[in-house]
């Protein structure tokens, strides 16, 4: 049966809408402007199958549910997550993902490269492997503004965006934002083209000091000057709007999920990820640790009602959700659960994949491995993960 997008709209203001219109035209004028390609016809043979000659996916949003998260307290408990459980009985889900990697860094690493990454939980480098986000962004000759990254574990996972490949490397990078305001160089440049932002909010006051001296140049005409500083305050705010105030257990991530449902409002970007990070706190608290899936859950659904509110992302976004690893069987004498027994909770995932191209209320039992979902993700956009060790899900299309 074929995926068809829920009628659940999100509530707009008409001065939102009003908003966004102007920053649409501003997007169309400027750097930030999204390309918005039509359907494609793609050929790419994986597994032994072709893809569909025309696929609706235009965009595609990758959540790496992690901090390492067992399928026993997600979808073998549908009630700490009914957003997600939803989203599998609509789409497909593969209930035996092969893990790469123990380690939070490497493993999510891996999800990225397709390859299976020997990074320890505490190192904090770029790896040598080019990411989906440099394929896409070389393919597809995507401008910043068309691949995002959304995180909620720091310094470490900016380390996600690109490699240090030669062929590669940082001009062909994903936009990177942290859900504390950590922003990179090119978006930097972006904000750059729409003028000196002035100092308002006082939870913002750090953020536009970090980002003043990156954006200072000649003063524009009285009107171009009121054009494009409404835009970029109109950027700023829905991009931070709400997150200062997020608070409890899952903060970081639900910053993570704020701010990319902001950025796919905004910038409706080719590929947006997310990778979350806080229930790791399940070696200390098994209970912390459920209230942290339960709580993203609900993050997001946040973002998958912007998605289902909206015909164009109902019609065009694919969504896939996963973790990087699983959980011990066992728990440990904290009453919490580490990741290291070998067990099939720890190196077994399910990935749910979300979108109009894909099959619906379908469960594949046969055995996949997380690093398939690069070049799946890759080959969905109209590119091909060249170094990638894995292959394309199978069973996945309608």
């Amino acid at each position: 049966m074929a995926h068809t997008p829920s009628n659940n709209p999100t509530s707009r203001s008409a001065d939102s809408l009003t908003r966004r219109k102007l920053l649409k035209a501003g997007l169309a004028a400027g750097a930030m402007g999204a390309c918005a390609s039509a359907p494609f016809a793609w050929t790419s043979r994986a597994n032994g199958l072709a893809l569909p000659g025309k696929l609706k996916t235009k965009r595609v949003v990758l959540v790496l549910f992690a901090g390492g998260v067992r399928t026993r307290e997600t979808l073998g408990m549908p009630d700490n997550v009914p957003v997600l459980s939803q989203m599998a009985t609509e789409g497909v889900t593969y209930d035996r993902a092969r893990t790469s990697n123990l380690g939070h860094f490497g493993a999510a690493l891996s999800i990225f490269t397709g390859i299976s990454e020997a990074r320890g939980i505490r190192e904090n480098a770029r790896g040598p492997d080019p990411t989906l986000f440099e394929y896409l962004r070389k393919d597809l000759q995507l401008p910043a503004s068309d691949v995002w990254i959304s995180t909620s574990g720091g310094v470490q996972q900016t380390n996600y965006s690109h490699s240090m490949h030669r062929d590669y490397g940082a001009d062909f990078g994903a936009n990177v934002l942290d859900g504390d305001g950590i922003f990179n160089r090119e978006f930097r440049e972006i904000l750059a083209s729409y003028g000196k932002p002035k100092q308002w909010a006082d939870e913002e006051r750090k953020l536009l000091a970090k980002l003043r001296s990156d954006l200072a140049g000649a003063e524009e005409n009285k009107e171009r000057a009121k054009a494009v500083a409404t835009v970029e305050r109109y950027v700023m705010e829905e991009l931070t709007r709400g997150t200062a105030d997020l608070r409890g257990i899952n903060s970081g991530d639900a910053k993570a999920l704020r701010v990319a449902r902001n950025l796919l409002s905004i910038f409706r970007p080719r590929l947006l990820s997310v990778v979350l990070q806080q229930a790791d706190v399940a070696h200390g608290s098994f209970n912390s640790y459920v209230e942290v899936i339960r709580k993203n859950d609900a993050a997001l659904g946040e973002l998958m009602q912007v998605v289902r509110g909206d015909p164009e992302l109902a019609d065009s976004t694919s969504v896939i959700v996963l973790p990087e690893f699983g959980r011990d069987r066992d728990l440990n004498s904290r009453r919490g659960l580490d990741h290291g027994d070998g067990s099939d909770d720890l190196n077994f995932v399910s990935i749910v994949c979300w979108g109009p191209d894909f099959r619906s209320g379908q469960s594949v039992t046969d055995a996949v491995r997380t690093i398939d979902v690069c070049p799946t993700v890759c080959e969905l956009l109209g590119s091909k993960a060249g170094m990638a060790r894995g292959q394309r899900l199978p069973r996945l299309f309608s």
